[in-house]
């Protein structure tokens, strides 16, 4: 098994060989993921298992890390912890992929070698939310009328309904 994690790899021959990848990808490389990341500091910890079952070339492993993300309310980070597992039948062409086991999603393997940070690029794409956002409440910077910044309405209190003008008019017949 592998420490170091090479740039480029042959799913099929490490599949013929019962290969394992076990190493660090630095986040930093991972340029699709970058306008989702509020830094790139850190490292995804990759364990990866190449075998053959029958004529079913394929990779499982496990991908761990965790990301600071843009909270899409704040767009301050947002920790996001990421364990996911990885199944992945590796296939030549669409013929293939259509006939996996359900368990298996593809990997397309045209050429030989491919870079190994896109297949973990790919297999985050997926995993990661559309719109990371923090659990509970963020702080979002308003000024009300005294400049100060405030949480959403400034209390706690649900906001005023504004439509309490017309209800007291309908009551009263009153402006």
């Amino acid at each position: 098994m592998l420490e170091r994690l090479p740039e480029f790899i042959d799913p099929l021959s490490l599949a013929d060989k019962r290969g394992a990848l076990k190493g660090r990808i630095p986040t930093n490389t991972l340029h699709r993921l970058a306008d989702m990341l509020h830094n790139d500091e850190g490292a995804i910890a990759v364990e990866l298992f190449f075998g053959r079952e029958g004529r079913l070339a394929f990779c499982e492993g496990q991908i761990e890390a965790v990301l600071a993300l843009k909270c899409q309310n704040c767009l301050e980070a947002v920790e996001w912890p990421v364990s996911s597992p990885v199944k992945l039948g590796i296939v030549a062409s669409i013929d293939q992929a259509d006939k996996l086991p359900e368990d298996y999603e593809p990997l397309l393997v045209q050429e030989g070698n491919i870079l190994l940070k896109n297949i973990i690029e790919d297999e985050l794409l997926l995993i990661l939310p559309a719109f990371p956002k923090h659990k509970n409440r963020c702080f979002v910077p308003t000024l009300d009328d005294n400049k100060t910044d405030s949480l959403f309405n400034g209390d706690s209190s649900p906001p005023k309904n504004p439509f309490s003008i017309l209800a007291n008019l309908k009551n009263t017949g009153d402006l």
